[in-house]
């Protein structure tokens, strides 16, 4: 039997990007039961993707009755419906088989991970203050994109002058808005930036200089998006959402680190249970942005441990 239910967990804080504002993480919760034994996933339908509650679940109640890992893959293109099953399967097989999911997929056990933590687009102020509140953390992710940047990054740096930080422009910047602001970016030390670009228009990152490297985020989903991605960027986000599942999504980093990419491992805004098998997909990439817990005033129960800066694996209880 597959079960579909919406679920909604407050956020902490009204959490803003150049897309919105939202105070609320509504997700879809996937579960299987086989035999009396159930696996659960969860999945973050996102309208950028032309995703909605309703249509997430419209795909995964056409889905056949008894559907494998394996032939899921043929049944739904990737996004957040394949991803919620798959992750649901996983989850299934492993307590039906009494392992963890990790020796299933043939991995070793994994440990905890630095991760970021993202701050929420405000006024420069504002930014500032939620900067020096978390400044004791490794990685700082700020929401950019707007035309107001400068500003912003330059009081996330004063508010967290020792923190790595790590820039979202969410499509936001054209290549002159970007090549414009490297020098600026390499003066504060900003580490990476995400998706400066919009990706129908990110042929214009090809022979850009890049001082600062510049990770793919909407322009890679899958193994299929790697190569539309040569020249123009030097780190891919796999995100379970876009992949697909943790299937594809562990397919598309051995691929990935094969051609040359480096890789970060991201989330949309969701509960532990959606977190815990990227967690797998994250050990030692070279960014982990599992931080979509930290953000809620509530999470599932048994959720994941967030301790210095690091997000640890599940517990059984939790999944897989």
């Amino acid at each position: 039997m597959l079960s579909v239910t919406a679920d909604t967990f407050r956020l902490a804080e009204v959490f803003t990007i150049s897309r919105g504002s939202r105070t609320e993480a509504k997700v879809l919760t996937v579960r299987v039961t086989r035999n009396g034994v159930t696996g659960r996933g969860e999945c973050v339908p996102y309208a950028r993707y032309g995703e909605s509650l309703e249509s997430v679940r419209a795909q995964i109640a056409g889905l056949p009755r008894g559907i494998s890992r394996a032939d899921l893959r043929f049944a739904l293109p990737p996004g957040a419906a394949r991803n919620a099953v798959d992750c649901a399967l996983w989850d299934l097989e492993a307590k039906t088989s009494g392992r963890r999911v990790w020796e299933l997929a043939g991995l070793p056990a994994p440990g905890p991970e630095v991760t970021c933590y993202t701050l929420s687009l405000a006024p420069p102020e504002e930014m500032r203050a939620a900067a020096a509140k978390h400044a004791d953390r490794p990685i700082l992710k700020i929401k950019l994109g707007t035309p107001d940047d400068m500003p912003r990054l330059e009081a996330v740096r004063a508010g967290a002058p020792k923190a790595k930080i790590v820039i979202d422009a969410n499509e936001g910047w054209s290549a002159e808005i970007y090549a414009d602001l490297a020098p600026h970016l390499v003066r504060l030390g900003v580490a990476l930036v995400e998706q400066p670009l919009p990706a129908a228009e990110d042929d214009a990152l090809l022979g850009l200089e890049r001082p600062v490297p510049v990770c793919a985020d909407e322009s890679c989903h899958d193994r299929k998006s790697l190569y539309h991605l040569k020249g123009k960027y030097d780190l891919v986000n796999i995100k379970l959402d876009k992949t697909g599942g943790l299937t594809e999504a562990l397919a598309l980093r051995k691929q990935a680190l094969a051609e040359g990419y480096g890789v970060m491992v991201g989330c949309m805004v969701g509960s532990s249970l959606a977190m815990a098998p990227a967690t797998l997909v994250a050990q030692g990439a070279a960014y982990t942005d599992l931080d979509g817990p930290l953000l809620l005033a509530q999470d599932r129960e048994s959720p994941l441990t967030f301790a210095d800066g690091k997000v640890y694996p599940p517990e059984r209880e939790l999944w897989g």
